[in-house]
């Protein structure tokens, strides 16, 4: 009887429920095998992958869909697709999708904004389900009209914009924004900072015009407002989320306004190029400069020492961000909500490690 169930199955498509079954599990611990992301014996994880590759599990999605056979498919647009970060977003995108026997496409806009609105208007012509945009948006007006005329004309084709990790779109657009306490986990990691002693920080947001720094420089300026503690413009230097970045900010500070006594850097990979500048003009973390980093990517706890950051939960907004584009499509048009009932916001916290102490007296 199981053996028929599986044949029917394999003439249509292949469905969760049918890998289950043909395994002897449940679907639940199908799904934690094929996340990847729950710990699951090795003899399940065998019997499970056995059966996904008898029954062509995911390959027929993925194959139906490039035949035009209409499984939906998700785009993926980063700035960047080495960057650690909103790498492990497109994981928890990807993941979501393949439970649900969608494709996923990712594209790259190479931190330009022309590019990426060129990449939304292309996904719009080819038809997906929903463009998913990863990263910081650029805060100058004509960059915000025309995503938010892109957003409807999606809408108006049957597909949808999601925004993570950025700020939603003004006025009344259709897009769904999963966004985290971008401004909270930098006030958090700035009055860790201060509470520690500190009162001359050196702070590498970002991009000025990127609106993830301009959340996180906003967010320390308001821990040291709280502290009643004189926040130094001086001490600012903006740039790129890269090693070099962290490494030259770092270098050109030491020489320009050496005084002091911590950086905080606007991301995890900032914050290793800023140490290694310390340690090449002769300066010991944490005891001569403490060192804080943001995004709590596998980096952090690889570097010595290891990196006090801010934890961003970048998987699981990949996975909301997909729960949230299946919810719209199987909910239909009745169920669509205004612009703020779409905007989701997770939580940060820090991380403490050893990158920190109270500073060096100055002789």
């Amino acid at each position: 009887m199981s053996q028929r169930k599986a044949t029917t199955s394999d003439a249509g498509r292949a469905t969760i429920r049918d890998v289950a079954e043909r395994a002897g599990v449940s679907v639940a611990s199908v799904s934690r095998v094929l996340s990847g992301n729950y710990p699951v014996s090795e003899e399940l994880r065998r019997r499970v992958m056995k059966v996904v590759r008898d029954l062509d599990y995911v390959t027929n999605a993925h194959a139906r869909s490039l035949a035009g056979g209409g499984t939906p498919t998700v785009a993926i647009l980063i700035n960047n697709i080495t960057g650690a970060a909103f790498a492990h977003v497109a994981k928890g995108v990807e993941g979501a999708a393949t439970l649900r026997g969608w494709l996923s496409l990712v594209g790259t806009t190479g931190d330009d904004p022309e590019r990426e609105l060129a990449l939304v208007n292309l996904m719009r012509q080819q038809g997906v389900a929903a463009v998913i945009l990863l990263g910081g948006a650029y805060d100058y007006d004509e960059y915000q009209l025309r995503m938010a005329r892109f957003a409807r004309s999606l809408d108006a084709a049957g597909s949808h914009l999601v925004l993570v990790g950025r700020p939603p779109l003004e006025g009344d657009v259709p897009a769904t924004t999963v966004d985290y306490d971008n401004e909270g986990g930098a006030y958090a990691m700035a009055s860790h900072l201060l509470s520690a002693g500190h009162r001359r920080v050196l702070v590498l947001p970002g991009h000025a015009e990127l609106t993830t720094a301009q959340a996180r420089l906003r967010g320390a300026q308001r821990a040291f407002e709280a502290y009643g503690v004189p926040f130094d413009p001086g001490l600012v230097r903006h740039g790129r989320y890269d090693y070099d970045h962290g490494y030259e900010a770092v270098e050109a500070a030491l020489h320009e306004t050496p005084d002091f006594t911590a950086v905080l850097a606007g991301t995890d990979v900032v914050a290793a190029g800023a140490m290694q500048a310390l340690r090449a003009a002769g300066l010991r973390v944490p005891e001569d400069v403490s060192i804080v980093g943001y995004d709590d990517i596998p980096l952090a706890s690889q570097l010595t020492p290891q990196l006090t950051t801010v934890h961003v939960p970048y998987e699981e907004m990949g996975r909301v961000a997909l729960r949230a584009v299946a919810d719209r499509r199987e909910g239909g048009a009745g169920r669509r909500k205004s612009a703020d009932g779409d905007h989701l916001v997770l939580g940060t916290h820090v991380v403490v490690r050893n990158s920190v102490q109270p500073p060096a007296p100055r002789g």
